[in-house]
């Protein structure tokens, strides 16, 4: 399947793009992430602490082990602060 991965703040700065659809065959997030560390050294790199990123699923706070079925859009990004 097709998703549209997108990346935010510091993980868009390591990986070096905003945006990319990614073929997969991932279930669940954790899986496409294990795919996406294998590609190359700057994903493995930005997803090196998992306890330091959050994940959207169709723009919806998800967590990990989330499955992948009829999603669309993947975000990754930092833990928001406020202020």
């Amino acid at each position: 399947m097709k998703i549209e991965v997108l990346y935010f703040a510091w993980v868009r700065e390591r990986i070096g793009e905003p945006r990319e659809t990614v073929e997969t065959e991932a279930a669940t997030v954790l899986e496409l992430v294990k795919e996406l560390k294998a590609r190359e050294e700057r994903y493995d790199l930005a997803f090196s602490d998992l306890k330091s990123l959050r994940v959207a699923l169709d723009q919806e706070l998800s967590e990990f082990d989330a499955p992948l079925a009829g999603v669309c859009e993947v975000a990754f990004f930092p833990p928001m602060t406020g202020g």
